[in-house]
């Protein structure tokens, strides 16, 4: 079986995580994925927006148990 390189060979674990994290924003970049939600939500949606989030199955197995408040904080600071 051939080896890929990834090109993260000879760096240091600090380097490859923020190597990662760069091809994950370029990623989403090429693809279209806003950095932020300006121009998508509107802060009337955000209420609606976070119960749906408390209400979701998956919630529940998140490592930190969120409040709606916390959530409704998450929202606008991406605003």
């Amino acid at each position: 079986m051939a080896r890929v390189d990834h090109g993260v060979d000879g760096m240091t674990l600090d380097e490859a995580r923020k190597a990662a994290v760069a091809a994950v924003k370029q990623l989403s970049a090429d693809v279209g994925i806003p950095k932020d939600l300006k121009g998508i939500v509107k802060e009337e949606d955000i209420d609606f927006l976070a119960q749906s989030a408390m209400d979701d199955a998956c919630r529940p197995g998140n490592p930190k148990d969120p409040t709606k408040e916390d959530i409704i904080a998450l929202y606008r600071s991406l605003l």
